[in-house]
Formats: C-alpha cells, structure tokens, sequence
C-alpha cells in the first residue's frame, strides 16, 4: 500500500492543497475533510495532483464535489500538475471540459485546469 499525504497551504492570493498518493476510496475522506476545513474567503483553491499514481471515481467525486462547493461560495477550483492517467479518467468520464474551462497564469500554478 502507497503511503498517502494531504498538504495545505495558505497564500495571500490562494488556497493550495497538494495530494500525493492514490486517490481511492480509502484515501479521499482525507482530502475531503483538508478541503472542508481550509479556509478560502473567496480565494481560488488549487489542488496539486502532480504526486497522485492513481485516482478512481472517488477521486472524481471529489474534484466534483469541490467544484460544486467552491462555485456555490463564488470561488474556483484549478487542478495542477494532473497526470495522464487523471487526464485520461476525466476524459472518459466527459468531465475533462468541466475542468478545462480556463487556464490561469499565477506563479507556482503550472498547466492549471480551473473552474
């Protein structure tokens, strides 16, 4: 079993929380409750998925279930350093467009996806 980390940091302009690990059903009422507890005040959240080997549905719910908490707070959720096999579950799914709405230009946010 690969060991599983949530990171949370505050910045004057947003939000980063930086996942590394699998995202499955195991591990992501770890990152849920990182999520729920951080504090926004309206400032963009960035999730690092740079670290992630493996993500599942549960892991999408997730990234759904921010999106949809982070909209409603008039704030966005920007997904970094995804990789291929993240891109590849988003695309199948058709969510990959939910995801890729915009793409920011904030330093230490490279290849962003944000909503």
């Amino acid at each position: 079993m690969s060991t599983f980390t949530v990171v949370t940091q505050q910045h004057p302009d947003r939000a980063v929380i930086t996942v590394c690990g699998e995202m499955d059903l195991e591990t992501c009422p770890e990152l849920a409750q990182a999520a729920s507890v951080i504090a926004l005040d309206s400032k963009p959240l960035y999730l690092d998925l740079s670290g992630v080997s493996f993500m599942d549905s549960s892991g999408l719910n997730v990234l759904l279930l921010l999106h949809q908490r982070l909209q409603g707070e008039g704030s966005r959720l920007a997904l970094t350093g995804l990789q291929p096999h993240v891109v590849r579950l988003l695309q199948v799914t058709g969510t990959y467009a939910l995801f890729s709405a915009d793409i920011p230009t904030v330093v230490g946010a490279d290849a962003a996806l944000t909503v």
